[in-house]
């Protein structure tokens, strides 16, 4: 016969892993996650850009060098920088404002493979959570420029065009490098999406399509040209 006294004395409930309420003791961890992120990312500089791209590109590759000169060129006109904090062109933009002398604000995520946090972070920040860290980037960017990149690249596009399209967020802008690249999705915009109705001919117009560092700024620079916003609406 078991021994409730003694079952209660150790712990009752709590050591009964059928009843531990996980999905509750689980917020409190994503809780914690968003609370220590905030803090952090509020004691950064107002004028943030963030720059997305494939953990994968090498740095050989004419994209890895165009992002170094986008990260440069941010800081030499008041921007910081914030990357997912990895290789390829994360490396890339990142080594491109730390060698410029700005910030480089990585948002490292904790994965099995790939994510390798790169060494020119002036501020890291470490993430168990993509939806969380992916608020993190919206919230205190006043621009998103996107290289070419994979699924986690096309995720994240797909995040923040969806918040804009459907005004959960400010309009800012949203700056894709290398038109060959990215043509082929847009002719599938154009001719599948829009033909069909699932996205309006206006929401061509949430994106502006470049072929280079020096195009991406130029465009930066002429939208800020009377100030700028973050995300955040009031």
């Amino acid at each position: 016969m078991e021994n409730h006294s003694e079952n209660q004395m150790c712990g009752g409930s709590f050591n009964n892993y059928e009843f531990m309420p996980a999905d509750s003791w689980r917020i409190l961890r994503i809780m914690s996650e968003f609370v220590q992120s905030f803090d952090d990312m509020s004691q950064m500089p107002d004028r943030l850009a963030a720059v997305f791209g494939s953990a994968r590109t090498p740095e050989d590759a004419p994209e890895f060098q165009s992002a170094y000169t986008l990260g440069r060129l941010l800081v030499e006109n008041g921007y910081g920088v914030i990357t997912g904090g990895g290789p390829g062109i994360m490396g890339a933009a990142s080594k491109g404002a730390f060698e410029a002398g700005g910030k480089s604000i990585g948002l490292n995520i904790e994965l099995p493979m790939e994510q390798h946090p790169n060494q020119y972070q002036t501020d890291s920040l470490s993430f168990r959570y993509f939806f969380i860290r992916k608020v993190c980037f919206l919230k205190y960017s006043t621009a998103i420029i996107v290289f070419p990149g994979g699924f986690g690249t096309l995720d994240e596009l797909s995040e923040v065009l969806t918040m804009v399209q459907t005004s959960k967020i400010n309009r800012i802008p949203i700056i894709l490098v290398d038109k060959e690249f990215w043509s082929g999705m847009l002719h599938w915009f154009k001719n599948v999406m829009v033909k069909r109705g699932t996205i309006a001919p206006t929401d061509l117009e949430l994106f502006h399509l470049v072929d280079s560092a020096e195009e991406a700024i130029d465009y930066l620079l002429a939208c800020h040209r009377f100030g700028f916003r973050t995300t955040v609406k009031q």
